[in-house]
């Protein structure tokens, strides 16, 4: 059995080659994120603009995820076809074709480009994690908290800047949505090298051996797909509802969009670190605890209307939100003993978890249109951590969805 150890944290020792895949990696990363991120600040503009409804606006933030359910089961068979490398660049294209159509037109340009850059961004979700097992096995955890620093750090940029550029430019929110468009060339400029460097970005080594046992019959893998899905309910909700929360109590808009911008800078040390103490350890349930534990500190002060502890409500959901995303994706190596069989636990993971996740921010919409207060809606993020623990401490066990033959 592949031993916890694989995955430690070795000194970053790499060929020039390497770093120059390191880089790629973390411009894909700095994609990931920004676009989505981005809309909750400025969520109230877009409403008053296209005239829609709290259910519509909780739509918006839902497409992504539809397109990341719906897109990330194939994304192994497009790799496995095409190549990590090309697959990799093709979703780089498609996601700045997707932010400008979003931020150029109405209603349905606006859905429709959402809906393309989330396909884009389903790539680079499911293809990182077991890129970084594949090229760096003897550092996984350290390359995970990596590229997930840098999708948070890009994520905390965007939430923070985007009410300042909306209100500085004749634009406004179109130009906060559109700017992020930059990161997609930048990172395909970056990536261009691997294209033609690695047609077939290494796949060759993740087809061998036989068919393994269908992940749907793992109970283990259903473990690690619900606990992806309710970290990322807590996120994608957060995203789109909390900057509007807190102006309904009061708070202005650049403020509630730079407080959201906190929960992102405050995942960042935590989604570098959790991944290097997950692969230290042989089980990660106590991780797991620690991290409700949070989770449930700070989403409990969004019932208390006193705006002088926003502050601290935010860092406590930025500590468990970077916690629980950077040990959502070590769980796709932990789990697994091959790179293939970790794109495959990542694509099933995402697609489902997505798809579960889709429902945040649309039910938290629907529960204030329906009683017009955010308590009730609040409440969706209590539940959601009591079953995100339970999820948890499954996929948190020392044990593989596919055992290794011999065992």
């Amino acid at each position: 059995m592949e031993d916890t150890h694989t995955y430690r944290s070795k000194r970053l020792n790499l060929p020039p080659g390497a770093w120059l895949l390191l880089l790629g990696v973390i411009a894909i990363a700095f994609t990931l994120r920004s676009p989505l991120t981005s809309v909750g600040p400025v969520i109230s503009k877009i409403m008053g603009d296209l005239g829609i409804s709290n259910t519509t606006a909780g739509f918006l933030t839902t497409i992504p995820l539809l397109a990341f359910a719906l897109v990330s089961p194939v994304v192994p068979k497009i790799a496995d076809r095409i190549g990590m490398a090309r697959s990799l660049f093709l979703a780089l294209l498609i996601l700045i074709i997707g932010v400008l159509i979003r931020s150029s037109g109405g209603t349905g340009m606006l859905i429709s480009g959402t809906f393309l850059l989330g396909v884009a961004i389903s790539f680079g979700n499911v293809l990182l994690p077991s890129l970084v097992k594949l090229n760096f096995p003897m550092q996984v955890g350290l390359m995970t908290g990596v590229y997930t620093v840098s999708m948070n750090l890009a994520a905390g940029v965007a939430a923070g800047l985007s009410t300042p550029i909306s209100n500085s430019v004749a634009l406004g929110w179109r130009a906060s949505l559109g700017v992020w468009a930059l990161f997609g060339v930048i990172g395909a400029i970056i990536w261009l090298p691997q294209v033609k460097k690695r047609p077939v970005l290494e796949v060759a080594g993740m087809a061998k051996g036989p068919a393994p046992r269908p992940l749907w019959k793992s109970p283990l893998a259903w473990g690690v797909t619900f606990f992806m899905g309710f970290q990322s309910v807590m996120f994608y909700t957060t995203a789109a509802w909390v900057p509007e929360v807190l102006t309904s109590r009061g708070m202005d808009d650049s403020t509630a969009g730079w407080m959201f911008s906190l929960v992102q800078f405050s995942q960042i040390p935590f989604t570098f670190l959790i991944p290097i103490i997950a692969g230290r350890l042989k089980d990660q349930r106590l991780l797991v605890v620690i991290i409700a534990a949070f989770y449930l500190t700070g989403y409990g002060g969004l019932f208390v209307d006193n705006l002088a502890l926003t502050p601290l409500w935010m860092v406590l959901m930025g500590v468990s939100g970077g916690a629980s995303f950077g040990l959502a994706m070590m769980f796709f190596a932990l789990r697994t003993n091959t790179p293939s069989e970790a794109a495959s636990l990542s694509g099933m993971a995402q697609s489902l978890g997505y798809l579960l996740a889709a429902a945040g921010p649309v039910l938290f919409g629907a529960f204030h249109d329906m009683t017009g207060a955010w308590n009730a809606s609040i409440w969706l993020f209590i539940i959601t951590i009591i079953l995100l623990l339970l999820a948890g401490l499954k996929a948190g066990k020392d044990e593989k969805t596919v055992p290794e033959t011999g065992q």
